[in-house]
């Protein structure tokens, strides 16, 4: 393989944050091989989000790619329903087009911002506030999953992170700079002790070991 490109269909575009993980993560696993990844932007293609085939049937049209990344949070249901609505999905697509690439399923345990609530440089950086001092407190990352609601959670920390008041706070958007958080990190190992993750770390590694043996 001397390259991989990759597309992710997310929940929505605040998910699109796990395309640098997802880099690391291949990165991690293929070594010095060019990985170029995208989200798949598919506002304006259909209209309700809740039909996951018809979604994953229009990213693989508008995304050609060798792998297809499909993110469902968790949220408070159990991960492993998550899995099969994927699926199930993956099966009814196959009634009607031929798929030929494979796909890696990405569920973190509640949401997508609780595997970014570890690395206190980049918040402080993706908050605008590099040099703050303030007490950020954040959780301890091994219990991170079991956080009802890590994005109002993280949204506190950055805005405790940009250290603004008055007028300045108020026009202060933590939902736009969330997504600077992931680009601000170069080592995502922390996410190993998640079990969201490590389900992650090893449907790619299961897909290399397909690979090493066609």
């Amino acid at each position: 393989m001397e390259k991989i490109d990759f597309a992710l269909l997310s929940d929505g575009p605040s998910d699109k944050t796990l395309v640098p993980i997802i880099k690391w993560v291949l990165r991690r696993q293929f070594g010095m091989i060019p990985i170029n990844g995208e989200w798949a932007d598919l506002r304006g293609r259909i209209r309700t989000r809740r039909v996951l085939a018809k979604r994953i049937a229009l990213a693989l049209d508008y995304y050609p790619c060798d792998i297809l990344f499909i993110h469902r949070d968790a949220e408070a249901q159990e991960p492993i329903q998550r899995y099969n609505e994927i699926a199930e999905a993956i099966q009814e697509c196959k009634q009607t087009r031929l798929i030929t690439i494979p796909h890696i399923c990405v569920v973190p345990i509640r949401m997508t911002e609780a595997w970014l609530l570890f690395d206190e440089n980049a918040i402080r950086k993706a908050s605008g506030n590099p040099n703050g001092q303030s007490n950020l407190n954040l959780p301890v990352f091994g219990n991170i999953e079991e956080m009802p609601d890590p994005k109002n959670k993280l949204f506190e920390i950055l805005l405790a992170a940009s250290e603004l008041r008055g007028r300045h706070l108020r026009r202060f958007s933590p939902e736009k700079r969330r997504h600077l958080i992931a680009d601000y990190i170069t080592d995502f190992q922390p996410l190993l002790q998640l079990s969201g993750f490590q389900c992650l770390i090893g449907e790619v590694a299961r897909l290399t070991n397909h690979t090493n043996h066609r």
